[in-house]
């Protein structure tokens, strides 16, 4: 009996370092986890979203290029890390940072997400980017070419159904955020009027709407650029 109960406290005292050291190695992992969380969470990124449509590739590539007009006042090692722009099939996507004044930091970020061509099939792959966090930090720029403005108008009609065709399938928090987000630009709108009429933004003036004013409001920022 003695022996056999030497040889228990033997085992038990062989195994016990290496559950000690696997406990301790466990609590170490676990702090340096919430550690590296709490640091990624420090620098994250303001960020917001473009939804970039129509020009075609070439035009896009152009038109990105105007967004980032002080690019060659950028330290050569930032130039060389300038992200590619990937807009050459379907649903493209490129992003852009925007530093400090002496290009040393990096402030926030624009994603850009790109449609060069129009085609409805596509609208199952612009749909996921238009969750409900994101609606409101989501603008969508149509490209058109100002060498052909006959064309404006088919592009305009086709763009404008294709997010239409969008907006109206999506689940009822994203609706909700487009509901909040058209609320928002109209009150925008009515301080703006005020401000510009000379009366204080904080009246409560209602001013008339024009003809086709907000008769069916896309529920999106949306911006129209002839490039070209």
């Amino acid at each position: 009996m003695s022996a056999a109960g030497f040889r228990t406290q033997s085992r038990v005292s062989h195994l016990n370092p290496s559950q000690h050291s696997q406990s301790n190695g466990e609590k170490e992992k676990n702090i340096w986890s919430s550690l590296l969380d709490s640091v990624a969470a420090g620098k994250k990124l303001p960020e917001k979203n473009m939804l970039l449509l129509g020009g075609g590739p070439e035009m896009q590539k152009e038109f990105l290029e105007t967004l980032d007009p002080d690019s060659s006042r950028r330290p050569q090692d930032r130039k060389s890390k300038k992200p590619p722009i990937a807009n050459e099939f379907a649903l493209g996507y490129t992003y852009q940072d925007v530093l400090d004044a002496d290009h040393d930091d990096i402030l926030a970020r624009l994603s850009i997400f790109t449609l060069p061509e129009y085609t409805a099939a596509f609208a199952s792959l612009v749909k996921p980017l238009l969750s409900p966090h994101v609606i409101r930090e989501t603008l969508v720029v149509i490209l058109l070419n100002w060498a052909e403005p006959w064309s404006w108008v088919r592009q305009l009609r086709d763009w404008i159904r294709f997010l239409k065709g969008i907006t109206s399938t999506l689940d009822e928090q994203c609706k909700v955020a487009v509901e909040e987000t058209i609320k928002d630009w109209q009150q925008r709108r009515k301080g703006g009027l005020a401000l510009d009429s000379g009366v204080a933004s904080t009246s409560n003036v209602n001013v008339p709407l024009s003809q086709g004013e907000w008769d069916e409001p896309l529920g999106l920022p949306l911006c129209v650029v002839c490039h070209g």
